[in-house]
This record gives structure tokens, C-alpha cells and sequence, in this order.
């Protein structure tokens, strides 16, 4: 049978001893490679780090983005009637000149329904003739009526003037003269009933041809109207420029008031430029922009702001001065967005990854063969710097690369 050996005391103290040194060491090791990433203080290799110096210069408030060169001005190409594509009379990308044919639509329904109100309006039209005469020829005939009874009026009167003296002498009847005087009073008692009927029918039919003349206007420009909706099957073009789209095919069939296409004015363009949301409140129209044309700095202003956001940004229309060389439709540009005014005596510090980490409140400032940690205060930022209003001096030398491997340090030994 095999027998167990027991260890000694002084074996077993050996073992712990062995285990607790390795255990030491390791830590040793480790905080060797990583000295200080918790501590106060931690020692950096210098040729990885930038370091700035902080000078006094001019800082110019802006914002640098990028714009897309867009026409200032589009007219967009819409069937007014719809119909089936008969021919394309020009291509996508040709120059074109106001009132010259495009596109040529064909719509069997709106032609059947224009001859239909060619009919009707010529046939509203003749019987507003037909009324008109009839209404004048009972004017003329009123009229002859009246002329009719002043004449048996001034015949009855003669004859009565002639019969009174014969029916003094006894040669007439006095039956006679009683029937012309009847007869006297009968047509002027016409010619008054006759008098009121013409003034109440001439008021009447100033009335009716006042209607019917409307009427008749209104028909024409009816008529008017639907030969013109039939001349709009031939889209011309509103204005002269580049016709930048025309979406038409050959026998396709298009609906009432779909986009054809657009006509973009040539030597007149505008930037579009997206923003993010947090300047929103920042931006105004009339603001001063830079842009960077050819190695040259043209002047323009924010001519138009559309404060809808889309995903976290909104966008902003710049107008650029006419007669610009050099640039194109869908062209990028760069921008500078003068959010300010310029200071002239500003503390600079240059832009750099050291802001992620410490978000602007702190630094570390180089100070020999060491850098310490400094609280700061930094005000506006552009392309290029931050503005620093307290904390540092000009001629500080400031570490502007990332702090995210010795942020918790408060003193960094470059080594």
C-alpha cells in the first residue's frame, strides 16, 4: 500500500512565498505599461502628441460648410389637360427659346368635347340674334303703331274742326259730329296706353340686351377657353433657358397636370447648403457669406432659410452675384457662414481632438519636460480655432490631440 508524504512547514511557507511574489510582479508589470492611467500623474511619449501655441490674431467667426450650385430660378413643365405623348420635339439638356414646341399631346375626349361646345356656344348664339331681332322688330313695329295712330289723330281732328261748322249750319248730323269726337277721343286714349307700352318695353329691353350681351360674352369666352385648353396638347416652352429635365416617352400616357419636365434660366444661380439644427437660431436672412470660387473669395448673402428640419438639419438658400464664370448646375462649393463679427485681438487656440475629452473646460499646458492640467474658458469656434477668453496666455504651449489615454491624469512626464 502506497503512504502519503506529508509536506513540511517550511516547504509549504516557500509556496506562498513564490505565489505572493508572482502576484507582485505582475502588478508591477502592469502598472508599468499603464503608469498612472488612474492616478495623478502619467508619462506620455512626446512624438505622439500635438502641441499648439496659443497667439493672438484675428478670429473670424464663420461657419465652413459646403453648397451645391443650383438654378436661382426653375419653371416647371405641367400638362394642363393630360393626354397620350404623340411626339418629343426636343432633347434633355438642349437650349430652348420661349414659345417653342416641345412636346406634342394628343387627347381625343377634350377634342370630341370642344367641338360639342362649338356647337352649343353657336347655337346660344344664334338664338341671342334671333332674340335681339325679335325684340326690334317689336320696337319697330310699336313705334309704326304710333305713327299709325297720330296720323288717324291729326284726320279726326281736322274733321271734327270741319263738322262743328257744318252741324251749326244744320248740314251735318249732330249723330256725325258725337261719332268723330268718339272716335278723336278713342286714339288719343290709345296713343297715351300706346306711349306707356313703348317706355315700359324700352326700359325692359335695355334690361335684356344688357343680359343677353353678357351672355353672349360669357359663351365666347367659354368657347375661348376650351380652344385654348385643345391648344395646350402642344407644351411650349414658358421662357428661354437650359431644358434641364423632360421626363416624356413616345405613346405614354400623360394625367392632368403631371410634370413633364423644367427649364432651368442660364447665368443665374443660388447654393443650397445644409445646416445642423443647432444653428437654426443662428442663422437670418441677409447674413454674410464667403464663397470660395477658383482660389477666389466671392461675397453673397442668405437670401432664403427653410426652417423644416430633416435629420437634425435644416437648409439654407445663398444668392450668388449674376454673371459668375466658372460654375455649374450640381457643382459643391465651399462656404463660409459669417456667424459674427470678426475680433481682430483675439486669444487663439487651434482646433484639435483634445475638445472630445475635455470639452473645452480644460487643457494641458506644456511646461519643460512636463504638462499640467489648467481649467480654461474658450468662447466661439471656426474652421481653424477656438477663441479663448480665460486660462491661458499667448505663447502657453497646449497639447490639442486626444487626451482619451491620460484624461484622468492631472500631470503628464513627457518622455
Amino acid at each position: 500500500m502506497d503512504k502519503k508524504i506529508e509536506r513540511s512547514g517550511l516547504q509549504k511557507h516557500l509556496k506562498t512565498g513564490v505565489a505572493v511574489g508572482l502576484i507582485l510582479a505582475t502588478a508591477l508589470a502592469y502598472a508599468f505599461v499603464q503608469p498612472g492611467s488612474t492616478g495623478r500623474s502619467q508619462t506620455v511619449a512626446l512624438n505622439s502628441l500635438t502641441i499648439s501655441t496659443v497667439k493672438q490674431g484675428q478670429f473670424i467667426d464663420a461657419l465652413s460648410l459646403r453648397g451645391q450650385v443650383v438654378p436661382k430660378t426653375t419653371i416647371y413643365l405641367d400638362t394642363v389637360a393630360g393626354g397620350r405623348v404623340e411626339e418629343r420635339l426636343v432633347e434633355q439638356g438642349e437650349y430652348v427659346e420661349q414659345g417653342q414646341p416641345l412636346v406634342r399631346l394628343s387627347n381625343t375626349n377634350l377634342q370630341l368635347d370642344v367641338m360639342s361646345r362649338e356647337a352649343q356656344v353657336t347655337e346660344q348664339l344664334n338664338f341671342l340674334r334671333n332674340t335681339q331681332m325679335n325684340m326690334e322688330t317689336s320696337r319697330l313695329n310699336l313705334r309704326r303703331d304710333l305713327l299709325e295712330i297720330e296720323l288717324q289723330i291729326n284726320h279726326l281732328k281736322r274733321r271734327y274742326k270741319q263738322s262743328v261748322q257744318l252741324a251749326k249750319k244744320g248740314v251735318l248730323a249732330q249723330d256725325t259730329l258725337d261719332e268723330i269726337k268718339d272716335d278723336l277721343a278713342y286714339y288719343q286714349a290709345r296713343k297715351e296706353l300706346t306711349l306707356d307700352r313703348q317706355k315700359q318695353e324700352n326700359t325692359i329691353r335695355e334690361v335684356q340686351v344688357a343680359q343677353l350681351e353678357d351672355s353672349a360674352e360669357m359663351l365666347q369666352k367659354n368657347l375661348k377657353f376650351a380652344r385654348h385648353n385643345l391648344d395646350n396638347l402642344l407644351i411650349k416652352a414658358p421662357v428661354s433657358g437650359y431644358l434641364s429635365e423632360l421626363d416624356v416617352e413616345i405613346g405614354e400616357s400623360k394625367e392632368r397636370g403631371a410634370r413633364l419636365g423644367q427649364i432651368d434660366i442660364p447665368d443665374e444661380y443660388k447654393l443650397t447648403v445644409r445646416l445642423d439644427e443647432f444653428y437654426l437660431n443662428q442663422v437670418h436672412s441677409g447674413m454674410a457669406v464667403q464663397v470660395s470660387l477658383d482660389s477666389e473669395q466671392v461675397n453673397a448673402q442668405v437670401s432664403k432659410i427653410d426652417s423644416r428640419v430633416t435629420n437634425a438639419q435644416f437648409q439654407v438658400e445663398v444668392a450668388l452675384p449674376a454673371g459668375l464664370a466658372g460654375i455649374k448646375r450640381g457643382q459643391n462649393l465651399d462656404v463660409a457662414l459669417m456667424l459674427g463679427d470678426s475680433n481682430d485681438n483675439a486669444l487663439l487656440i487651434n482646433r484639435g481632438a483634445f475638445y472630445t475629452s475635455s470639452g473645452g473646460n480644460w487643457v494641458y499646458v506644456v511646461a519643460g519636460d512636463s504638462a499640467v492640467r489648467k481649467d480654461i474658458v474658450l468662447g466661439k469656434k471656426n474652421r481653424d480655432y477656438f477663441e479663448v477668453l480665460e486660462g491661458l496666455a499667448p505663447g502657453d504651449q497646449v497639447i490639442t490631440s486626444s487626451y482619451s489615454q491620460f484624461d484622468k491624469a492631472q500631470t503628464l512626464q513627457l518622455n
